[in-house]
């Protein structure tokens, strides 16, 4: 769409959604024409961008040159079951348009429930708290973005957060795939779209075919499934952790990278996306981590700093949240991590906000490299 006239941002996103009605979704689009009005809805709580209603004579409060442009139609959220391949939607709390390319069936360890003592997984040695937490089976899916899209998310999260290990000697290099995201079910919220190419991303068009007999009227080509099988062991969600604090949720997923040889050393490598957001109504920022990384060789290691990925996010009530994504590497095949954040409020108090511990397990080390963009 290089040489359209109309360039769409993210101001696309709904804040109460409402199962009993149809909305359309809008994004803004540059234009020199001035104002397009329409009946504003409740602010977004995640990320202070307002759904619309059919348009009614009213003044828009876009920045200067913008006007609200239809992208598609709400479709009801799934309180059952899960969503398929070629799934158009929204994130809840980005507020990013994106695709659902496949689903992944992970345990939720919610250390904010209290659950029965059977079933449950310990803390590891060392780490803070004793509570033991009871795995629940929870979906993510494996998602695209619209790349039009990430220059409006990319203070609040990292476009390049899925990682691989290099296919050469070098034991620390690493790529990324940018737009590829993982996506919890609450955090879909699903519309359809008459375009036929309706997200821009490079390899939406080799995962992806139009077929307007199905419902979404997007199906897997071969390549999906082939690249899916091959980096498997790379891509897999399985645990997730989450535990919140004076209405700080943090919320951690580890992934195995793989093993490489350095200096006559086995080196293991793991990459972590954590989610902070912000369940209250109080600003604060984040300006500390503090951790404890524990590997089964035995060795105890601590890391302090300031802010997180070269950042001290504030997260509000209008920009809640703030995700990004990390690496650890042990010369052990499995350890855990665990840890604080310090986090000041307005007034210049600080507090400490829990990391869920974690394990670092590599379980898969007899498989092939991560193939990458190879199909």
């Amino acid at each position: 769409m290089a040489a359209s006239a109309l360039r769409r941002g993210l101001w696309s996103t709904v804040s109460k959604y409402n199962r009993k009605h149809t909305h359309r979704i809008l994004s803004v689009a540059d234009s020199s024409s001035g104002f397009q009005a329409f009946r504003q809805r409740p602010q977004c709580r995640s990320c202070g961008l307002t759904g619309v209603a059919p348009p009614v004579r009213f003044m828009s409060t876009r920045p200067e040159g913008k006007i609200l442009e239809t992208v598609g139609v709400f479709e009801a959220v799934k309180q059952h079951g899960k969503y398929e391949t070629g799934q158009l939607f929204l994130h809840s709390v980005f507020g990013y348009r994106g695709i659902v390319l496949f689903p992944w069936h992970a345990r939720l360890y919610d250390r904010d429930i209290t659950p029965p003592m059977s079933d449950s997984k310990p803390d590891p040695p060392g780490s803070h708290g004793s509570k033991e937490v009871k795995g629940k089976t929870h979906t993510y899916y494996q998602v695209l973005i619209d790349t039009r899209d990430c220059p409006h998310i990319s203070q609040r999260s990292q476009t390049e957060a899925v990682t691989f290990l290099a296919n050469h000697d070098d034991s620390r290099a690493l790529y990324a795939i940018p737009g590829l995201d993982y996506v919890s079910h609450e955090d879909i919220l699903p519309y359809n779209s008459t375009e036929q190419v309706p997200i821009q991303h490079e390899l939406f068009e080799r995962f992806l075919m139009y077929n307007p007999t199905k419902s979404p009227p997007f199906t897997s080509r071969d390549t999906l499934k082939a690249w899916q099988d091959k980096n498997h062991p790379w891509l897999e969600l399985s645990d997730v952790h989450r535990e919140t604090t004076e209405n700080i949720r943090v919320t951690v997923i580890p992934f195995y990278m793989g093993m490489r040889e350095a200096q006559n050393s086995h080196v293991y490598w793991w990459r972590y996306c954590i989610r902070l957001e912000n369940m209250g109504s109080e600003v604060v920022q984040l300006r500390e981590r503090h951790w404890r990384i524990f590997s089964l060789s035995g060795t105890l290691e601590t890391v302090r700093g300031r802010g997180v990925v070269g950042r001290e996010p504030v997260l509000s009530k209008e920009q809640p949240a703030f995700q990004y994504s990390s690496h650890v590497s042990l010369q052990a095949p499995s350890g855990h991590m665990w840890g604080t954040f310090r986090i000041e409020r307005t007034d210049g108090s600080h507090f400490d906000v829990r990391i869920p511990p974690f394990s670092l397990e590599s379980n898969k080390d007899d498989k092939a490299p991560p193939a990458g963009y190879t199909f």
